[in-house]
């Protein structure tokens, strides 16, 4: 089963090692794996698409929290969540093909990032089912092509963020919540609703 973690790591030489290095030595394949900049100076989020079984998840993370460059981990596959992926996809088009692939890239609320006189590229954002879906159209046009519809695809990994709720950080940036400085360690932080958690 696929388990979706959300770690906060401190920019630091080496943590996505030791972060890869940790899944490794459970035997836990990672699915997907996404890095960036967090609200937070100095610390990174990691977010991390696990297969493994369910009662590994609680294993995992408490082995990423024993990592001392680690702040903050939370699992949230389960709860209400928003997720979408990015992807790059360089397709071979013609003057006579390139207006259908244009219509493509359109009802899948797609756009045309790059044109060049024998290919374009479409850039796609959302579930994992809507990229797949693009490509999958693509290559069923192939079949009646002399040559290959898609050249070249680049995925980024899943990018996650729970709905309803924001850490005490995310609140204090809005102008709410409580003013308390966050608990230093590995400890989790705390949660508050948000305001317009039905939005």
């Amino acid at each position: 089963m696929l388990h979706t973690f959300v770690a906060y790591v401190e920019d630091k030489p080496g943590v996505l090692t030791r972060v890869a290095s940790l899944f490794r030595r459970l035997n836990i394949n990672i699915i997907s794996l996404t890095v960036g900049h967090s609200e937070r100076p100095s610390v990174s989020r990691m977010t991390i698409v696990a297969d493994a079984a369910d009662h590994a998840a609680d294993r995992i993370r408490a082995s990423l929290y024993k990592l001392d460059d680690v702040v903050d981990v939370d699992d949230i596959g389960k709860a209400p969540n928003v997720t979408r992926e990015l992807a790059l996809i360089k397709v071979a088009a013609t003057a006579h093909n390139r207006s259908h692939i244009f219509e493509l890239a359109e009802v899948f609320r797609a756009r045309i990032v790059d044109l060049a006189p024998d290919s374009l590229m479409i850039e796609i954002t959302g579930v994992e089912s809507k990229i797949e879906g693009l490509i999958q159209v693509l290559n069923e046009l192939a079949l009646n092509e002399t040559e290959p519809r898609v050249i070249e695809v680049c995925r980024s990994g899943k990018m996650t963020m729970r709905r309803g709720k924001h850490s005490k950080g995310v609140l204090r940036a809005m102008g709410a919540g409580d003013p308390e400085q966050p608990k230093p360690g590995n400890q989790p932080l705390e949660t508050a609703d948000n305001f317009a958690d039905n939005i």
